[in-house]
C-alpha cells in the first residue's frame, strides 16, 4: 500500500475523536423539566410507571399529571378529544408551559389543512411520555365532522391513528386541523434538534409501555444504564433485495442505517437472504436491529431468551407491527420489549411504507448527532397525524460523549464496557481505510484481548481475513475459553466448523460438532448437524455414533417430512 494512502491506527483514533465531539455538541438538553409525564388514574400501575420515571430523570412533581382513561389500548374520537387531547392542552396553558399567539406568525408556515387560529409561540416543554395503561391506537369514524378529509386520496381518509401521532400535532390542535390521513412533517431529516420543538408546530410523544408495567417501568432504567456504560454490542440488519420501486425504499432505508452503523465502529451484519434471519442465526450482543417484513416475531428474536444490550434499539418494518403492546408473541413491538429492547417504534394501523420511519436517518441522529431518543425518532418521521407509535424513555441519549472519553472512564474505573470501546475503535479504524495488519497489531498489544471474548474473537475475523486460517482457528478456540455468551459461542463453533472442513482437520470439526449440540440445546439447525456428524463419523469409522446420527436424522426427516 502506498504510504500517502495509509491511514495510521493514531491518525483515525483522532477522526474518531472529533466525529463524536460533533455529536456530543448537537443534541438538545435532555433536563427533565422539559417533559410532561401522562398516566391513566384508572390504573394504579400506570401512576407507578410515571412516578418511577419523574424521579429518575427530574421531571417536577407539578409536570406528572394523571387522567381518567379508558383500559382499552383502543378509544373513539369522543374519548380522545374530550379525555385525553383537550384536558391536556389545557393543563398545558394554565401551568405556563406553553404560551399561544395567533397562527399567522408562524415561521414554517402553517400545517396542512389549517385554517387561521393560534399557534404556540412559547414553550417550557417539548416532550410528552404517556405511561403504561394511556390509551394507544383512536379508531376510524366514519361520521367524524371533518370537512378536509374530502379532498384527500381514498387510501388516505382514514382518520384513525396512533395516539402517539395524534398528539405530536397537539400544537396545531387549536388551528382546527384535518384529522384524516398523514400530515407533512416539516422537520424530517433536520439535523438541528432544537427545532424538534412545539413553537414549530410539533411535539416530541413517546410512552413507557409494553407487556407489563415492570417492562414499562425498566426502560427507562436500561437507558440511563447505557447513558452511563455506553451503548455497545453488534449492529444486525434484514434486507430484502427488493427491486420494484414501490418497496425498495424500505431496503434504503435500512442499508443506510447499517452504512451509518458500520462507519460508526459497531460490528455489522447485513442478511441480504430476502427472508428474515433464520432461527438458527447466532444474534449476540445486540444493540442495533432493524429489518423487514414479517406480521410476527420471527427468527432468533422469537427465542425465549435474545441478548440485547442494556439501551438497545430495535425496529421491524411491518404495517401492524404495534397493533398491540400487550402480546409477546403477536406483531413485533410488544415481543421485542419484552425480550429486552430499551426503545422501538412501529406502526398501529397500516401506514403505507412511505408513512413509516426513515430508520436510516434515525440511526444518522441517534448514534452520529447525538440526538436523544425521542428527538431522532421524530427527525425520522415523514408524516406525522398517521400510525407511528414511540416507544421508549425520549431522552434517551447513549452518545452524550465521545468515544475515547467513555473508553477513559472504564479505564479508570475497570468498566466492564471497555472491551466493545476497544472493538468500536478497530472497526471504525477499518471502515476509515485504515490497513488491515495496523488492526491486527492494536488488538495483539491489547492486554484486554486476552481477557476478552469479544477482541479475541474479532482478532481471529481480522486473521481469517488476511488468510491466515490456522491463526484463525486457533484464536477462536481461544475465544470459546473465555466465557463468550451463549449465541456468540454458537457463532464461533459455526465459524470454526467452516474454517476447520477447508483445513480437512476431521477429528476437531467433528468434536466442534458435537461441543455445539452439547452447547445449545434446541438448536434449530440440529438436523443439519446431524447429517455432517453422520458423515464425519462414518469417515472416522465410529458406527457406533453413525448409528447415533443416522437415527436422528431419519427422525428429523418423518417430522419434517419429505
Amino acid at each position: 500500500m502506498k504510504p500517502h494512502r495509509a491511514v495510521g491506527f493514531a491518525a483515525v483514533l483522532l477522526v474518531w475523536s472529533a466525529v463524536c465531539a460533533l455529536a456530543a455538541d448537537a443534541g438538545a438538553s435532555n433536563d427533565g423539566a422539559q417533559v410532561v409525564v401522562v398516566y391513566n388514574t384508572a390504573l394504579r400501575e400506570s401512576r407507578e410507571v410515571a412516578e418511577h420515571y419523574a424521579q429518575r430523570r427530574g421531571v417536577p412533581s407539578e409536570q406528572v399529571w394523571g387522567l381518567k382513561l379508558s383500559t382499552s389500548e383502543e378509544i373513539t374520537w369522543k374519548e380522545y378529544l374530550e379525555t385525553l387531547e383537550r384536558p391536556l392542552l389545557q393543563k398545558l396553558e394554565s401551568s405556563g408551559l406553553w404560551r399561544f399567539g395567533p397562527a399567522e406568525a408562524a415561521t414554517n408556515g402553517a400545517p396542512r389543512g389549517a385554517r387561521k387560529g393560534e399557534r404556540v409561540v412559547d414553550a417550557r416543554s417539548r416532550y410528552l411520555v404517556l405511561c403504561y395503561g394511556v390509551p394507544l391506537r383512536i379508531a376510524h369514524d366514519a361520521n367524524l365532522d371533518d370537512p378536509g378529509a374530502a379532498a384527500l386520496r381514498p387510501e388516505f381518509k382514514n382518520n384513525g391513528a396512533a395516539v402517539d401521532a395524534e398528539l405530536a400535532c397537539l400544537p396545531q390542535a387549536r388551528n382546527a386541523p384535518v384529522r384524516a390521513g398523514p400530515r407533512h412533517n416539516p422537520l424530517y431529516t433536520t439535523t438541528n434538534a432544537p427545532l424538534l420543538h412545539p413553537t414549530n408546530h410539533i411535539l416530541l410523544v413517546a410512552r413507557l409501555d409494553g407487556p407489563t408495567p415492570d417492562l414499562a417501568r425498566a426502560l427507562v432504567d436500561k437507558a440511563l444504564e447505557a447513558e452511563t456504560e455506553g451503548l455497545w454490542g453488534r449492529a444486525y440488519f434484514d434486507v430484502r433485495n427488493v427491486t420494484e420501486p414501490g418497496l425498495k425504499q424500505g431496503d434504503d432505508w435500512i442499508r443506510g442505517a447499517a452504512e451509518i452503523c458500520r462507519h460508526l465502529g459497531y460490528e455489522t451484519v447485513v442478511d441480504t437472504g430476502g427472508d428474515t434471519f433464520p432461527p438458527g442465526f447466532p444474534m449476540s450482543h445486540i444493540a442495533f436491529y432493524a429489518g423487514w417484513y414479517r406480521e410476527h416475531v420471527s427468527g432468533p428474536l422469537a427465542a425465549a431468551q435474545v441478548e440485547f444490550m442494556p439501551g438497545a434499539f430495535a425496529y421491524h418494518l411491518h404495517s401492524f407491527s404495534a397493533v398491540t403492546l400487550r402480546a409477546t408473541n403477536r406483531a413485533w413491538v410488544g415481543p421485542l420489549l419484552a425480550r429486552g429492547v430499551t426503545c422501538t417504534f412501529g406502526s398501529v394501523h397500516e401506514p403505507y411504507l412511505g408513512g413509516t420511519p426513515d430508520v436510516g436517518v434515525f440511526a444518522g441522529r441517534f448514534l452520529f448527532y447525538g440526538f436523544t431518543f425521542g428527538e431522532a425518532a421524530y427527525a425520522a418521521q415523514p408524516v406525522l397525524s398517521w400510525q407511528t407509535t414511540v416507544v421508549g424513555d425520549p431522552l434517551y441519549r447513549p452518545w452524550g460523549r465521545s468515544l475515547t472519553e467513555r473508553i477513559r472512564e472504564q479505564l479508570l474505573r475497570g468498566g466492564r464496557r471497555l472491551e466493545w470501546g476497544h472493538l468500536q475503535l478497530v472497526n471504525f479504524q477499518l471502515a476509515n481505510g485504515a490497513p488491515l495488519a495496523e488492526a491486527v497489531r492494536y488488538l495483539e498489544n491489547q492486554d484486554i484481548t486476552r481477557k476478552s471474548a469479544v477482541l479475541t474473537e474479532k482478532l481471529g475475523d481480522l486473521y481469517a481475513a488476511q488468510g491466515k486460517p490456522s491463526s484463525a482457528v486457533f484464536t477462536w478456540q481461544q475465544a470459546l475459553k473465555l466465557n463468550p455468551s451463549p449465541q456468540q459461542r454458537l457463532r464461533l463453533r459455526l465459524a470454526l466448523a467452516e474454517k476447520l472442513a477447508a483445513l480437512n482437520r476431521d477429528e476437531e470439526l467433528y468434536e466442534n460438532y458435537q461441543r455445539l449440540l452439547e452447547e445449545t440445546p434446541g438448536y434449530p439447525d440440529t438436523p443439519a448437524i446431524a447429517r455432517k456428524l453422520l458423515t464425519l463419523a462414518e469417515k472416522l469409522g465410529r458406527a457406533e455414533d453413525a448409528a447415533k446420527y443416522r437415527a436422528l436424522t431419519n427422525s428429523a426427516s418423518r417430522t419434517n417430512g419429505p
